[in-house]
């Protein structure tokens, strides 16, 4: 009887515990009210596998609440990408040269708008919630992906048909640069 007591006694600490940790963080400030936006939050941010951006889109019309959504979280994930790669490149060039330093930088800033353009059309969705307010209007919520290792083979693609950056360049050198930096993306998350 006496362990039957104490196992109850474990499973109802370990109870609380687990509901403890389940709990938020912090707790909202008096007055105010959490909101939960769909398609958003710690499962929708860019991590050292993946780029993601969501987005929310609102119009009378249900097609563009839903382009305006798009849009902007494509122009959001194109940010994140230059950001990255602008990071990458920087890092790359300074270890990779030092006499041809700055025309090398030019032409992958060159690069890294056409591979982003390009690339762009390479994303999928991977949440889309369509609501309707109270007025009548439409809102549109989405987020969006792209492979990281989608973005590294463009790059390389690209990089190696350019015959004045392929005498400079070294794809391992350039993947392990980049990984490095979708490494501290996903430890800054």
């Amino acid at each position: 009887m006496k362990k039957l007591m104490r196992l109850s006694y474990v499973v109802v600490a370990v109870a609380a515990v687990v509901f403890a940790g389940c709990k938020s963080k912090q707790p909202v400030p008096s007055g105010e009210k959490e909101v939960i936006v769909p398609c958003s939050g710690p499962d929708y941010f860019t991590n050292s596998k993946v780029f993601r951006s969501n987005s929310v889109g609102e119009s009378m019309n249900q097609e563009t609440s839903k382009q305006k959504a798009l849009t902007n979280a494509r122009n959001e994930l194109a940010q994140s990408i230059n950001t990255t790669v602008k990071t990458v490149t920087d890092n790359y060039t300074n270890s990779r040269t030092a006499g041809t330093k700055e025309d090398l930088e030019q032409k992958f800033e060159q690069l890294n708008r056409e591979v982003v353009d390009q690339t762009l059309q390479g994303v999928r969705t991977i949440c889309e919630k369509l609501v309707q307010t109270k007025e009548g209007n439409y809102k549109t919520y989405i987020a969006l992906e792209l492979s990281s290792d989608d973005l590294v083979k463009a790059y390389n693609s690209r990089l190696s048909a350019d015959d004045k950056l392929k005498i400079d360049y070294d794809y391992e050198k350039f993947k392990d640069t980049f990984n490095a930096e979708m490494e501290k993306k996903k430890a800054g998350n």
